[in-house]
């Protein structure tokens, strides 16, 4: 899978950019997750969105990635994944 990144350049998805971003928007929630956990979440937005395209946005990653987190439970990290990448 390729993403459009914002400055328009298209890139191999990485799934450790992802598993990086997450962990970064869990620091300080007192939300519970391991980096094993986030690499199933970024395991499972990257099944998602290949189902929908091959060539995906980093707005469809985010908003893929923040609704999966409050799916998750994950609240406090969803807010910050969502501000963190805007």
């Amino acid at each position: 899978m390729k993403i459009t990144k914002k400055n328009g350049k298209v890139v191999v998805y990485d799934d450790e950019k992802v598993i990086n971003s997450i962990l970064k928007a869990n620091a300080g929630t007192g939300e519970s997750l391991s980096r094993k956990k986030a690499a199933i979440l970024a395991d499972e937005v990257f099944q998602r969105l290949t189902k929908k395209s091959e060539i995906i946005s980093t707005q469809d990653v985010r908003v893929c990635m923040g609704a999966l987190l409050k799916e998750k439970g994950l609240t406090k990290t969803a807010e910050n994944y969502l501000a963190y990448k805007k």
